[in-house]
Parts: structure tokens; C-alpha cells; sequence
């Protein structure tokens, strides 16, 4: 059934994958991005060139008033961006504390105004191993949560939850999406860097799927 939904859309791929999931499904999408202090916003103007070419609703919060309160992160301070796969330690120094229970707050809000009935957005199963907020204990809690948290109920879906990053690879490729229309690099360089973890993982799933990732690359770890 057709429904209207907020989609997180940060202008990466797994988030691209999804919005173009909610579009295909024949929901009303409004795509809703967050400035937070990232280190760059390429994927925040990936994000407003795709909606504004799919003429689909977009919004863009900016929340960079709470960075004092979400520090500690590679992502937003001066710590280094650490190189290699997801799965290793050291790569919990991308986490950015809260953040998924700030935006998925700030989007049912958003939800309630707008009167949809769901907020969607990209947890995956590759982020479980670091990411405590896009593991399925927390989804879970989160849409319970919302559902009562105000007089209309809101569901919180994470339709690729147990999925990983080539399998939402498959369903984009199978959607025909371009992927030269999102940016995953954590380091905000004029070529993706091949070496930071969401590059690395991003390069993993093209493998996968035995094609070539469109967007270029300084080096390939």
C-alpha cells in the first residue's frame, strides 16, 4: 500500500538505494538530509542534485549546534580518519554518539508534521559490527518508541536491515541506478580516497557484484 514516508537521505549509496526503494514502492517520499558537522558535504549536495532531478521533496537541517554535544568522532572533529575494513577496532572512531537516535527523532517529528506514516532509513547489516545505533535491537526499540511517542504513531523501517552492502548494490543495479550519483568517501577530496572504511566496503560490493564502482578513485586499498 502507497504511503507517504521520510526518508533519511545522507547522498551515500545505501541511502540512495533506499529512496529510490520507497520511489519504486509508490510511496510519497520526502527526503530529509542532515548537516551535522561532517567533515565535508559532498554527499549533501549528491543528495540535492538527485532530488532535485527526480523533483521529489528535500530538506536539509542543520544541526551543527550540536556538535558540541556529539563530539568524539572522526567524522566531525580533528581526529584522523582511520584506514581499512569496518570490522576492524579501529574503526569505531567513525562513531558519532547518538547520531542515529538524534536524526530518527528529528525525523519523526518531521513525519508528525507531514502526516506519513513511516520514516525509512539505510542501516545495514555491514554497519552492525561497529554501529550500535543500525544494529536490529536498536530498530527495533526505536519504532517502538515512535509509535507512541505522539498521537500519530510513526514507523521507523530499516528496509535493508539485514542486508549487506552488496546485496543493496544488487537491488540498485537491478533498479538501474547510477551510482556516479553518490559520494561514500568519509574524507572530502575531489576523488573518493579507496582507503577509508566506506570506501573500502563500497569497492567490496562492487566487487561482488562483478562490476566496476563508476565514481573515481585517488587509489584502491
Amino acid at each position: 500500500m502507497a504511503e507517504t514516508v521520510v526518508v533519511i537521505y545522507s547522498g551515500g549509496m545505501d541511502s540512495y538505494t533506499l529512496l529510490h526503494r520507497a520511489l519504486a514502492a509508490g510511496h510519497q517520499v520526502h527526503a530529509l538530509s542532515f548537516n551535522y558537522g561532517q567533515r565535508h558535504v559532498r554527499e549533501l549536495d549528491a543528495a540535492r542534485a538527485v532530488c532535485q532531478r527526480l523533483g521529489i521533496s528535500h530538506k536539509v537541517i542543520d544541526i551543527t549546534a550540536m556538535q558540541a554535544v556529539m563530539a568524539g568522532s572522526a567524522l566531525t572533529g580533528d581526529l584522523d580518519v582511520p584506514e581499512g575494513h569496518y570490522e576492524e577496532a579501529s574503526m569505531q572512531a567513525t562513531v558519532v554518539p547518538n547520531r542515529n537516535m538524534i536524526l530518527l527523532s528529528l525525523a519523526t517529528g518531521y513525519a508528525v508534521t507531514l502526516e506519513a506514516q513511516a520514516v525509512w532509513y539505510g542501516a545495514h547489516g555491514g554497519d552492525h559490527a561497529i554501529y550500535p545505533d543500525c544494529r536490529p535491537a536498536f530498530v527495533e526499540k526505536m519504532d517502538a518508541v515512535c509509535r507512541i511517542a505522539n498521537y500519530q504513531p510513526v514507523r521507523i523501517e530499516a528496509p535493508y536491515l539485514r542486508s549487506n552492502k552488496g546485496e543493496i548494490l544488487a537491488d540498485g543495479l537491478a533498479m538501474g541506478l547510477d551510482y556516479r550519483d553518490t559520494w561514500t568517501c568519509y574524507k572530502g577530496g575531489e576523488l573518493a580516497c579507496g582507503r577509508c572504511g566506506s570506501c573500502v566496503e563500497r569497492l567490496e560490493a562492487f566487487a561482488s557484484q562483478g562490476v566496476t564502482d563508476p565514481l573515481p578513485y585517488q587509489e584502491q586499498a
